[in-house]
């Protein structure tokens, strides 16, 4: 299968949670476990056998969010804030369950007010920028991408995120600017690439998105991995 495009989107909520992983929240979903419905068995019990804990109602949490249960957990994150109201896990992770349920506004909510709390959170606004661009508010959303920009210059996934948007708003030019851009600050990732080759072609400019594969190819890239795109700028 050939490389995709580079779409903004649910599937960029991915790229935030493991991000956010790396950060100063230390209660998150874990990559890996052996079996999520008996780590959820037990977690229940420990919580019928204790006082309130915070932790583990996070863990539960986290074990429904593994298991896709996102109503369940929904309701664990409320009662974590309303014992913590500025909890910032739980203000995450309760608007990334709520975007699985299509409930934009109230992720809309959650990561506002997250982000009055720690405003330089990078990952909280953009997810915010894609919860806007869900509930139509593209300008919105771009202002969100242009303050990550001003803060997180060096970032390949904030650019590819902008182009993305631009694109959609039918502002090619300054698009192809931002995929160049993402390209430059990560030339391995082929996604930027064939993104950039795709608005190419779409505009009709099939020498300039053959040259941009080639340095794709000149850089490391597998020339394999384009295969694709190099026929398509020969159609």
């Amino acid at each position: 299968m050939g490389i995709r495009c580079w779409v903004l989107g649910v599937g960029c909520w991915l790229m935030a949670i493991a991000a956010f992983s790396q950060t100063t929240i230390t209660h998150h979903p874990s990559p890996i476990t052996p079996n999520w419905r008996d780590s959820l068995t037990a977690i229940n019990k420990q919580i019928a056998e204790s006082t309130w804990s915070t932790d583990l109602h996070l863990r539960k949490a986290n074990a429904n969010l593994q298991l896709k249960q996102w109503q369940y957990a929904v309701d664990e994150y409320a009662l974590v804030l309303q014992k913590e109201p500025h909890n910032p896990a739980a203000l995450f992770y309760r608007a990334y369950a709520n975007t699985h349920l299509r409930r934009f506004d109230l992720s809309r909510n959650d990561l506002t007010d997250l982000l009055a709390i720690v405003p330089s959170h990078f990952e909280a606004r953009l997810s915010l920028a894609v919860v806007l661009q869900q509930l139509g508010r593209k300008q919105d959303a771009l202002d969100n991408l242009n303050q990550l920009i001003q803060q997180h210059a060096d970032s390949a996934v904030v650019y590819a995120a902008r182009a993305n948007l631009e694109r959609q708003m039918k502002q090619d030019e300054v698009a192809l600017y931002d995929w160049q851009k993402a390209e430059e600050l990560a030339p391995r990732d082929p996604t930027y690439v064939v993104s950039h080759v795709d608005l190419l072609l779409v505009l009709e400019r099939r020498k300039e998105a053959r040259r941009v594969l080639d340095a794709a190819v000149k850089r490391g890239i597998p020339r394999g991995l384009l295969t694709e795109w190099y026929e398509k700028t020969n159609r």
